[in-house]
């Protein structure tokens, strides 16, 4: 009689593509939900602002503001995923003031937001990805409509080297194998929201060409709406060259509608929105140091004249 062989240790199976990603989308949910949950146990508010709690260390006077200026989403995973980013921020730069402004779809408002600035100074940060309508004209009219602040608006986050580098760590994420480098079937679709200015379709090529750098393969950019190609036809244009292995890189700041659009054009291979992603909190505060530093470009401030309840009454606040 032969003895049974003896059994062989169970190895667990390896992670699948889709997986890494439904793993990864539970991380940074569980990650936004724990940031809503403060230090004693206690709910924090969705809207909250947190103020210095200490001098900046330039001689005792406080910096501006850092205004983060989002554009806002029905989808609630967008509010979260911002709210996170910035707790990354203050987490790197502690003491500085670091509010948030929307402008549209959430509270607060960006003119709610520099209504309570009143007397101060910001800098407001978009979390854009490129220039276009928002960034040349919604920016510069809510601060001409808040006189009482004085402002900097800072550049778009897009395009610069740390994007390329978060865009690359959603895609490792999703599954992209640093084998793939240089790779002659794999290749990548940059999903991005698009617009009918030139200059942002100018700077979503520029970040494609960051990535491409990064990844060692082609990237594509591809849009959800107002340009082309979309994601579905890139794909199947880099299908007809022999690219088959082939990822959606979000070029989304947090999840929304478009973001989703794109990602069910190939949702084995679509890596999540940029999100919290530990360079975009770093290049958050990069564009904000810039613009403090920039010589000139400051809106001053202006008188503020309210009328008071009693007829013919004025109140100026400076």
């Amino acid at each position: 009689m032969t003895e049974p062989a003896p059994e062989q240790p169970q190895q667990s199976p390896p992670l699948t593509d889709s997986t890494a990603h439904l793993l990864a989308r539970i991380t940074d949910q569980l990650g936004a939900q724990l940031s809503l949950v403060s230090r004693n146990g206690t709910r924090r508010s969705m809207h909250r602002t947190r103020h210095p709690d200490r001098p900046a260390a330039d001689g005792g006077t406080s910096a501006p503001a850092l205004v983060a200026v989002a554009h806002g989403s029905r989808d609630p995973q967008a509010l979260r995923t911002v709210l996170t980013l910035l707790d990354r921020v203050r987490d790197l730069r502690p003491g500085l003031d670091v509010r948030l402004g929307h402008i549209e779809l959430n509270a607060p408002l960006l003119p709610d937001t520099l209504d309570s600035l009143c007397g101060a100074e910001a800098v407001l940060v978009p979390l854009l990805l490129g220039r276009g309508h928002h960034v040349k004209r919604d920016l510069p009219a809510a601060t001409a409509a808040a006189p009482g602040v004085r402002t900097r608006i800072a550049a778009p986050l897009g395009p610069h080297p740390l994007l390329a580098e978060a865009l690359y760590g959603r895609l490792v994420e999703a599954g992209w194998d640093v084998a793939d480098h240089g790779g002659r079937h794999a290749a990548v679709v940059l999903a991005a929201a698009g617009s009918r200015d030139p200059d942002s379709a100018q700077d979503t090529r520029r970040t494609a060409r960051l990535l491409a750098e990064r990844l060692g393969v082609p990237v594509v950019p591809a849009y959800a709406s107002a340009a082309t190609p979309t994601v579905p036809a890139a794909l199947r244009a880099l299908a007809a060259r022999g690219r088959h292995r082939t990822f959606v890189a979000s070029y989304f700041t947090a999840p929304g509608r478009f973001a989703s659009t794109c990602a069910d054009a190939v949702p084995h291979r679509a890596a999540a929105p940029l999100g919290a992603h530990p360079a975009m909190a770093r290049l958050v505060l990069h564009r904000y140091d810039q613009a403090r530093t920039a010589s000139g470009g400051v809106r001053p401030l202006r008188p503020v004249v309210t009328l008071s309840s009693s007829p013919g009454a004025r109140q100026a606040a400076v």
